[in-house]
C-alpha cells in the first residue's frame, strides 16, 4: 500500500512538473510577438523548394514567426521564348541590366496579389510592423513593388539579387506610409542574370523618393544566395520586431 501511494505520488509530482514546465513555456511565447514571414521565389521556382530556409532561422525570437511559401503561378515568359513557367510576372530579357524594360501590368497584378496575402495575416491578428517580405531574383523584384505600394507601413522588405521593375510614375503611387519601410538589399557582385549594375541602381532612385534602403554588396556571389545573407537578414529582422508588450 505504501508503495501503491508512493507511485501515485510520484505520476502526480510528474505531471505537476511537465504542466509547470509547458506553462513556463506557454508564457514565454506569449510574451513574443507575432510575426510574419513571406518568401517570393524567383522565375521558374517553387514555394516549397524554399522551405528549407526557415531552418536557419532558430533563435528564440523566430519561435512565434508564421512563415509563408506561396508558388508563382504558370505564365508564358517573354524572355524564355514564351515557355510557359513559374512566373510572378514577365520579364523581357536576360539578363535583367539597369534599363531592362518593365511590364507594369502583369507586375501590378501580382503586386495585388501579394497584398492579399498580407491582408489576410493582419486581419488573423500580425501587427504590419512584424511582416516582412522577402524575394531573390524576381521575388526580390516583386517583393520591392509589394512593399513599397502597400498601404500600411511593414517591418521590411528584404530584396535578395532583385531590380527596380517599375518606372519613375509608379514612385507617384507610393503613400507616405509605404515610403517609411526600410528595405534591406543584398546583390552578389559577380552575378551575369541579374547584373550587379541593375540591382546597384536600386538604392539611389529610391532614395529619391525618400525610401530607406541598406545595400549590402557581396563580392564573388553568383546569382544565388548565401548563408552569409541569410544570417545577416536574420539580425536585420530581428532588429526591427516589435515587441508584443
Amino acid at each position: 500500500m505504501k508503495e501503491m501511494k508512493l507511485i501515485v505520488l510520484l505520476a502526480v509530482t510528474v505531471n505537476a512538473t511537465i504542466l509547470l514546465v509547458f506553462l513556463i513555456r506557454e508564457n514565454k511565447s506569449s510574451s513574443m510577438a507575432r510575426s510574419f514571414i513571406l518568401w517570393l521565389h524567383g522565375l521558374g521556382d517553387s514555394g516549397p523548394a524554399n522551405e528549407p530556409i526557415k531552418t536557419l532561422f532558430s533563435s528564440p525570437e523566430f519561435r512565434a514567426t508564421k512563415w509563408s511559401f506561396p508558388s508563382a503561378p504558370s505564365n508564358p515568359v517573354t524572355c524564355n521564348y514564351g515557355a510557359v513557367m513559374p512566373s510572378w510576372f514577365d520579364i523581357h530579357e536576360i539578363p535583367v541590366t539597369a534599363d531592362s524594360p518593365k511590364d507594369e501590368t502583369s507586375l501590378l497584378k501580382a503586386v495585388k496579389n501579394v497584398h492579399a496575402m498580407i491582408d489576410k495575416e493582419i486581419s488573423a491578428g500580425i501587427d504590419p510592423s512584424n511582416v516582412f517580405v522577402c524575394g531573390f531574383s524576381q521575388g526580390g523584384a516583386l517583393t520591392l513593388s509589394s512593399v513599397l505600394l502597400y498601404p500600411k507601413t511593414l517591418g521590411g522588405g528584404a530584396v535578395f539579387s532583385g531590380w527596380v521593375p517599375f518606372n519613375s510614375s509608379i514612385m507617384e503611387q507610393i503613400s507616405h506610409e509605404g515610403r517609411k519601410t526600410p528595405i534591406l538589399w543584398s546583390h552578389g557582385t559577380a552575378d551575369r542574370i541579374v547584373l550587379f549594375e541593375a540591382g546597384q541602381a536600386g538604392p539611389p532612385f529610391l532614395e529619391k523618393a525618400g525610401v530607406s534602403c541598406e545595400f549590402k554588396a557581396y563580392p564573388g556571389l553568383d546569382h544565388s544566395i548565401s548563408n552569409e545573407e541569410l544570417q545577416y537578414l536574420g539580425s536585420w529582422i530581428k532588429g526591427r520586431m516589435q515587441s508584443s508588450s
